[in-house]
């Protein structure tokens, strides 16, 4: 068994199947690790999404500004009226 990232998982399953509280604190630890990256990731996705919309704020701004009517804004950007 060369493969050094086999020969970890082998070591670590031995270990955990030896000790019911190592198993357990090991389960709680990848289920830690494995929220933090499911709240990172929904923080990136929340500041995408705001940042596309403070860009397309700022177009409107521009059209407007322009003098475009809201019609043509509003078809141009994918926005509704209001």
């Amino acid at each position: 068994m060369n493969e050094p990232g086999l020969e970890k998982a082998m070591d670590t399953l031995q270990y955990l199947s030896q000790d019911s509280e190592a198993r357990r604190m090991y389960e709680a630890r990848q289920k830690y690790l494995h929220d933090e990256a499911s709240m990172i990731e929904g923080a990136k996705s929340a500041g995408i999404a705001e940042g596309i919309y403070k860009g397309k704020r700022d177009v409107v701004k521009n059209m407007l500004a322009m003098g475009l009517d809201i019609a043509t804004i509003a078809k141009a950007t994918g926005l509704t009226q209001r």
